[in-house]
């Protein structure tokens, strides 16, 4: 390794791929944990004769060699580190002190240390005992789509075939008019989208854990994935608990519809021209963040999906087969399909792009949404996020958070006098009554509520919160 490398992984300190050991009377078992954490998770480098600071104290220089025949020793004996790993350590000389620096690979296998499993997370070594946590360790070793299994017992009836004219429909309408499925039955539609599978291993066929998830009755997908659902949240005045809630167990193609409507609900759409065309930013935006959430889960982990809609951002949250850890940006981003079938079936439909297109489209037209910032998370835990601009509205004694998005002249030219005055009131106080609202504009009741609802229809406003203790938004400007 490269001295200026070196001073640089000092500098930066512990991480994920980085440790740091003292190795003062000779290499202790907490560096043997090490070795079995970086093997398990995505590899690493170790460095004995530094401290957890980052400050170089070195190794004796005469018992150099004797400290890298010991760990080669130890790393090959089976009763220690299993399955047995090849490694080769290395001094390394700087400003007058040596280092040993060990270099690990990530390992196809799993790996234990006196028969106890370590994980790698953020600058620790974790001792894995639960199995769940076990099993997600193997998946991922072993590239295991779990949406692939296969369920003999599941039978056609099982599915939601009513869907199929609906996915047909959506199929045809994104290729342009000419799709393959339009002119297959049922079965065949199944067997073209991959929705059959075999277990080459024990011979069996049959539907496969994406066609029950796609397509499957609820009952059917609550007995084949009990943890399945996705928590969809509004959390603007109440943000310990939430304003409004919608919890989605349903199959992933309605989940998508339902998932979109809660966005659609709750999140303003200003005005955007592309090329003369109009373009729905949150429809991009949501669509994308729905779509990844969906399609890439890993549906073996009982952590429920979240998509969270707050004051200053919006976030997923879904279960993972991660294939390294750290933040996605535009420069290393690289596609990984996690549920190929899935993602496949979505793109068919219309309900999703190529593999990645998702996050370039977020990255895109995030900043045109209220001045969104995206970041995606890779970890066990998927994140995506937009944050984006707010501006502060005063209600009572409470200060709340909401976005204010550019006016649609379309709109405004549609908006009458009596309309403006109406949401002047409303901009001054946004917890007004339609009884103030009578009063201070002399109408009926019941017109102010015509007036209002014709409003809310036209996304001018919005209501967050109860109906009683909740509040006014204006989408546009005035």
């Amino acid at each position: 390794m490269e001295q200026e490398r070196f001073k640089e992984i000092l500098e930066i300190g512990e991480t994920i791929r980085v440790e740091f050991k003292r190795c003062g009377n000779g290499i202790e078992s907490d560096t043997y944990e090490t070795v079995c954490s970086f093997l398990n998770r995505f590899g690493g480098d170790i460095f004995l004769g530094v401290t957890d600071s980052g400050r170089v104290v070195g190794v004796p220089e005469n018992s150099v060699s004797s400290i890298i025949k010991n760990f080669i020793s130890c790393v090959s004996n089976p009763d220690l580190i299993t399955p047995t790993v090849y490694l080769e350590p290395r001094p390394l000389h700087y400003e007058g002190k040596t280092v040993i620096h060990i270099h690990i690979n990530p390992s196809a296998e799993v790996h234990s240390y006196k028969k106890e499993i370590f994980d790698r997370v953020d600058d620790a070594d974790v001792h894995v005992t639960g199995t769940s946590q076990i099993a997600m360790m193997y998946i991922r070793k072993q590239s295991i789509f779990t949406e692939r299994k296969v369920f003999p017992h599941i039978k056609v009836e099982d599915l939601r075939l009513d869907l199929l004219p609906t996915i047909r429909r959506m199929a045809v309408n994104s290729a342009n008019g000419r799709h393959i499925w339009q002119k297959t039955d049922d079965m065949e539609l199944l067997r073209s989208a991959g929705l059959f599978g075999t277990n080459h291993e024990t011979g069996r066929h049959g539907l496969n854990l994406a066609a029950i998830l796609l397509l499957g009755r609820d009952d059917v997908i609550k007995d084949v994935a009990p943890a399945y659902e996705t928590d969809a949240l509004l959390r603007r005045i109440n943000i310990d608990r939430y304003d409004d809630r919608e919890i989605v167990c349903t199959n992933l193609v309605e989940s998508y519809d339902l998932l979109m409507e809660f966005a659609q609900k709750h999140l303003p759409d200003p005005f955007y021209l592309e090329n003369e065309q109009r373009i729905s930013l949150r429809g991009v935006i949501c669509r994308e963040m729905v779509s990844n959430m969906l399609i890439h889960r890993e549906f073996s982990s009982s952590y429920p999906a979240k998509f969270v809609i707050e004051n200053n951002r919006i976030y997923t949250e879904n279960a993972n087969r991660a294939s390294w850890s750290g933040e996605i940006t535009p420069e290393n981003f690289e596609p990984n399909p996690k549920n190929p079938i899935i993602a496949s079936f979505f793109r068919n439909i219309g309900l999703a792009d190529k593999l990645g297109s998702g996050v370039r489209n977020i990255f895109k037209y995030a900043k045109y949404y209220q001045g969104g910032h995206p970041h995606f998370f890779e970890q066990d835990v998927f994140r995506t996020s937009v944050e984006f601009e707010s501006t502060t509205i005063k209600v009572g004694n409470a200060t709340i958070n909401a976005t204010i998005s550019d006016t649609d002249a379309t709109i405004n030219a549609t908006i009458s006098e009596e309309d403006l005055q109406m949401l002047r009131l409303i901009q001054a106080k946004p917890d007004i009554t339609y009884t103030e609202l009578s009063e201070q504009l002399d109408l009926h009741r019941a017109t102010v509520a015509r007036r209002i609802k014709s409003l809310a229809k036209k996304r001018v406003i919005s209501r967050i919160g109860a109906r009683k203790t909740g509040v006014w938004i204006i989408n546009i400007s005035l």
